[in-house]
């Protein structure tokens, strides 16, 4: 109502209209532009586009010949099931400890949250630091360091777990209402109780999907990291490609691919538990 008592008139409702000049001229140039650059990027690379269309010919031709059919016995042996445990050992563990130490993190790395403005960009370097370098290359670095074996794998997906599941878990907490934050402080309360009381409700649907999605994303890289010294399913995939044993590569590659698909379904079951249990 308006201050003389007469309803407000209503407001006009947008309209759709055509891009004018220079609207249009910008959007047609950003799209031309876009155009160029992937030809420019071909022509760069030396990308030869007349081999594509024969690509897929010869690439059942290689499968067939070389890839076909998989040798089942040779991943059937005893040592290679102990390694696709060892694999879903390291992945858990990897995944346990990384989001134990993702969560302090995540906590101080959020700018709206953060309990101390020097805790901030402490957290912030050591979540982009570990994010910012591959699980392969985190694995091949401590594999120098420490040599071949499980722990370096463990320790590989441990970092990439705190860079992976931090980032997200901070922004999850950057997005938080700021309602209940600013009622649990007005009784007087410090920054942990403010976490615990105000922060974690807020989130912990988020943060269980985050984790259980992160677990996810660990367990597949842990299938190959052994290919680069670090124990497990890649440790039999590595010995198969150095003795150029095609079908055995075959069979480890299936096993994988298998055993991703299993996980990926468990993982949106749990995820779904969970989320529905915290509702």
């Amino acid at each position: 109502m308006s201050a003389a008592g007469s309803p407000r008139a209503p407001r006009p409702l947008p309209q759709w209209r055509r891009f004018r000049f220079p609207q249009s001229l910008y959007k047609y140039a950003a799209f031309l532009g876009s155009i160029w650059f992937v030809w420019w990027a071909l022509d760069v690379l030396n990308i030869d586009l007349e081999r594509l269309p024969g690509i897929f010919g010869r690439l059942g031709d290689v499968l067939a010949t070389r890839y076909w059919p998989p040798d089942i016995a040779h991943i059937r042996q005893p040592e290679f099931i102990r390694s696709v445990v060892d694999t879903f050992q390291m992945s858990y563990v990897a995944t346990v400890v990384g989001l134990l130490i993702a969560v302090p993190l995540a906590w101080f790395a959020s700018y709206n949250m953060t309990p101390s403005r020097l805790l901030y960009p402490v957290a912030r370097f050591v979540v982009m630091s570990a994010r910012s370098v591959h699980e392969m290359i985190w694995t091949i670095v401590i594999v120098a360091i420490v040599g071949f074996g499980m722990l370096p794998g463990a320790l590989a997906m441990m970092l990439f777990c705190i860079g992976f599941a931090g980032k997200l878990m901070a922004e999850a907490i950057e997005s938080i209402r700021k309602g209940p934050v600013e009622a649990i402080r007005a009784t007087g309360a410090g920054h942990l109780q403010v976490f615990v009381f105000a922060v974690l409700p807020q989130v912990r649907v988020a943060w269980a999907g985050i984790a259980i999605y992160t677990w996810d994303v660990v367990f597949r890289a842990s299938t190959v990291v052994g290919f680069f010294g670090a124990g497990g399913m890649g440790h039999y995939l590595r010995e198969s490609v150095q003795k150029v044993e095609s079908r055995q590569v075959s069979a480890i590659i299936l096993t994988i691919v298998v055993i991703v698909i299993v996980a990926e379904l468990f993982s949106a079951w749990a995820r779904a538990r969970i989320a529905k249990a915290v509702a």
